[in-house]
């Protein structure tokens, strides 16, 4: 028999060793941030105490929630397990929001069908971009995040995101290992971007900006923060300018999924988000 639960936090390691094996790359201190953001955001799918699928289903103080971490383990593929799973993840973080409320998710490009069955509708797709991190030239005008006031960052992060999620913004923007900037024009924050090391190299998101210029000054310092390593930027293709930034700076497409929502796509302003956050919290 086959049941359902929140994962304990052993099980979510799972979760992320799971996702590695599929070449997602997660950061190297991703699931510990992930997990405060949302302790109870996170199952699986058990079959004699055994997890056999892992999934997310996370709150975003009821307003907005993403899924993501979609496994079914590979030898128990085609069975079914993971339709019925999917379906009681999606039923489950509906009720976990107020009534109206969306969910995002970037689902592989060949799950789109079955995806859009359960109520999702496609807006674009979100391009996994990978380079060799480069030495910039100068960093004028460019400041650690964590040194700038938190209510600034956390607003602009909500103008871009869509929703407030300070309790992960507050770890995320000083990753171990990585980088955390913003550009401060004026004394106005124009820009941020962070960094994080993965098991294969750096992953860079979120990078926010005002305008391109500003996205290619934030992308060169992140870039030398991971000199001579590889380095991946998830892009919006609906952003000319960021496919145009990727292309400028060597980026190769390796990798995408497409974002769709259930419920009312969030009206966000995507000509400012050259590299989406994550592909498994949004």
């Amino acid at each position: 028999m086959i049941t359902y639960h929140q994962a304990t936090r052993e099980e979510f390691d799972t979760a992320v060793e799971w996702a590695a094996g599929e070449g997602w790359n997660p950061g190297i201190h991703d699931a510990e941030i992930f997990w405060k953001t949302d302790p109870e955001g996170f199952v699986c799918a058990k079959r004699d105490n055994e997890v056999i699928a892992t999934g997310s289903i996370v709150n975003y103080g009821g307003s907005f929630g993403f899924m993501g971490f979609f496994i079914v383990r590979p030898d128990l593929r085609g069975q079914g397990i993971g339709q019925a799973f999917w379906y009681w993840r999606r039923d489950t973080l509906l009720s976990r929001l107020q009534p109206g409320a969306a969910i995002g998710m970037d689902g592989v490009f060949n799950m789109q069908p079955f995806y859009a069955k359960g109520g999702f509708a496609f807006t674009h797709r979100n391009l996994r971009m990978e380079g060799i991190g480069q030495s910039s030239g100068s960093t004028e005008g460019l400041v650690e995040l964590a040194e700038l006031p938190f209510d600034t960052v956390a607003a602009y992060d909500q103008r871009h995101f869509g929703f407030k999620r300070e309790t992960f913004l507050k770890a995320w923007i000083q990753p171990q290992g990585g980088l955390g900037v913003g550009a401060v024009q004026n004394g106005r924050l124009t820009g941020m971007g962070v960094i994080r090391p993965c098991g294969t190299g750096f992953k860079l998101g979120p990078l926010f900006a005002d305008d391109a210029f500003t996205a290619d000054r934030l992308f060169q310092a992140l870039s030398s923060h991971a000199r001579g390593h590889p380095i991946y930027l998830d892009i919006p293709e609906n952003n000319p300018a960021a496919v145009t930034l990727a292309e400028q700076h060597g980026l190769k497409e390796v990798f995408g999924c497409a974002r769709m929502y259930h419920g009312p796509a969030p009206e966000l302003p995507w000509d400012n988000v050259f590299g989406i956050t994550t592909f498994e919290l949004g």
